[in-house]
């Protein structure tokens, strides 16, 4: 049954109403809610907020490095450290090393741009702290609705966004309604905030209706691949920092890693893939565990006799904006605005994210605060624009700019001009690198290309997808239909297998897609979404655009702990 004939039958939907509804609870929709009811208790009036979080709690969803920049949470809540955030481990040590197959060269820090230095940066778990924010929103009087997912726009008369709609729960993989059926029910705004993080369902949905993109570059992306260890305390270094660059990856490909050491024998690591790369046999994934074998990374993890000790503890993957303002939509809309994440704001060049949430976050929630008790709705919050324009947000992402598109011109050019833009020009750049194409356009047919041949996974340092999703805790409710869609389930195998070689078997992080035989031999995409970890990879980098990723029942997917 389609979404129209089941609220025919089954219809009206329930529907609550607030000034402000805001979609994600991650760090910036937590940062609007709190700041809305921050400014009405300062102001003694009284703003209705309710956030809604399609992860089982707020945090579960949520997979970052992380180094956190605190300057936007000490704007938001100064006394955060009385409070007891989660930011425990302060950054004592940046290392950037460029790697060869089997050696390594660390840059003198004083040769260092100033985006890559992080003192006065702290080391964290972003799924901790964003707990941790959760606390913060619901002590002001914030209603948090986790488990429920946001899975429909909905418009007033005139075209303005009205609010959203959750998603039907108990539909079976048929599409009809079982006896556990249970219909969404609609949450009505004043202004809806939209904070799904990266390539947000809905955001998606809304760049495209209001045409926000247009005169933009199109937006880059990367897939980030992050594990957590911990490892033997002798060669643990708290508050250590090392990025890489270079082996495994060709230098036409742009791609880097990280190794962060946290408090408690921990280390998070991780491996970012530019989602533009061209070869349709490179896997991120395989990428990330051949780079766990470089003798400069592989150290971390074994004790004094070469023996890797270390144990591995959490996995996840997840999409990241790439492009910064470049590539940056209009960010308001007729009843609503994007921020964070979902507009994408992360800076690239200093690798965070976060800080720009909370920032646009607090103010897309100061705008719509005064839109509310000046009694409008459903116009265009049009301060919340002019405040970023006027930002050290916006100076920060307008001096790294180019960070991104000098990699175009391969490895050693990107760091040559990088450092020239920030050491020389000190940030006051003259010249804008533009792009032109989306990242699925750049994957070249598999005949122009060379196969990549990964060793086997060691099951110590080395692991394969399935046992590593199944570190992630993800789960689905296995009778409801797949949420991930195709257009025309003819695409995969007659283009995508035909002349790319199956890509999204690849360039899924979590062993999703699938090419099986038929009885007769011939070849079907087998789809096992119960493996899915909502990175939105496939939504982006499928060749043909032919995969829609929807929203699956809310509280389905990972339930990350410490990532």
């Amino acid at each position: 049954m389609t979404n129209q004939e089941i609220l025919a039958q089954f219809g009206p939907r329930e529907s609550m109403e607030y000034d402000v509804v805001v979609v994600g609870g991650g760090p910036g929709g937590l940062a609007t809610a709190i700041r809305l009811k921050q400014l009405a208790a300062e102001k003694g009036t009284d703003v209705s907020v309710v956030v809604l979080e399609k992860g089982s709690e707020p945090g579960a969803h949520i997979l970052s490095g992380a180094i956190m920049d605190p300057k936007a949470l000490t704007e938001l809540i100064p006394n955060w450290k009385e409070l007891g955030a989660p930011l425990n481990q302060p950054v004592t040590d940046d290392a950037y090393v460029f790697l060869g197959e089997k050696s390594g060269f660390r840059v003198p820090n004083v040769f260092l741009p100033p985006f890559a230095h992080n003192d006065g940066n702290y080391i964290v778990s972003l799924g901790s702290v964003t707990k941790w924010m959760a606390e913060q929103a619901e002590a002001l009087g914030v209603e948090i609705f986790p488990g429920f997912s946001a899975a429909e726009v909905l418009y007033n008369d005139d075209g303005s966004v009205k609010g959203v709609a959750t998603g039907n729960l108990g539909i079976g993989k048929d599409g009809e309604p079982m006896e556990s059926f249970q219909l969404g029910m609609e949450l009505l705004g004043k202004y809806t905030v939209f904070a799904e993080g990266a390539r947000g369902h809905l955001g998606k949905q809304l760049i495209s209706k209001f045409k926000l993109d247009e005169g933009r570059d199109p937006q880059s992306w990367g897939i980030g691949i992050k594990e957590v260890w911990e490892i033997d305390p002798s060669r643990h270094q708290p508050g250590f920092v090392m990025h890489t660059a270079g082996w495994p990856m060709e230098s036409d490909t742009y791609g880097g890693a990280f190794l962060y050491h946290l408090e408690g024998n921990k280390v998070a690591i991780g491996f970012v893939t530019g989602l533009g790369y061209s070869n349709p046999y490179l896997s991120p994934f395989e990428e990330f565990q051949r780079w766990k074998t470089h003798p400069n990374v592989r150290y971390y993890f074994e004790n004094a006799k070469g023996e890797v000790n270390a144990k591995r503890l959490g996995y996840g993957a997840r999409a990241i904006n790439a492009s910064g303002i470049n590539a940056l939509p209009k960010t308001v809309f007729p009843g609503g605005a994007l921020i964070g994440c979902n507009a994408g704001y992360l800076n690239v060049g200093r690798i965070k994210g976060s800080h720009a949430a909370i920032k646009t976050g607090m103010q897309a929630a100061e705008a719509a605060y005064d839109a509310v008790v000046a009694g409008r709705q459903h116009d265009e919050l049009s301060a919340y624009p002019e405040a970023f324009e006027k930002s050290w947000l916006h100076t920060e992402l307008n001096k790294d700019r180019n960070f991104k598109n000098w990699f175009k011109y391969g490895l050693t050019v990107a760091t040559l001009m990088n450092g020239f833009e920030q050491f020389v020009l000190r940030g006051h750049i003259p010249w804008t690198l533009r792009r032109t194409k989306p990242d699925y356009a750049y994957l070249k047919p598999a005949a122009e290309c060379k196969p990549i041949v990964y060793p086997k996974p060691d099951g110590k340092l080395t692991f394969d997808k399935l046992s590593s999703v199944f570190i992630s805790n993800t789960n689905h409710e296995e009778q409801q239909p797949a949420h991930l869609t195709l257009k025309d389930a003819s695409v995969p195998v007659a283009i995508n297998l035909a002349k790319y070689a199956g890509p999204e078997a690849r360039y899924c992080p979590a062993g999703v897609y699938e090419f099986v035989k038929n009885e007769d031999n011939t070849d079907r995409l087998q789809i096992n979404a119960q493996n899915c970890v909502h990175c939105k990879t496939c939504d982006i980098k499928d060749p043909t655009q032919n995969i829609v990723w929807v929203t699956p029942e809310g509280g389905g997917g990972p339930n990350y702990a410490g990532m």
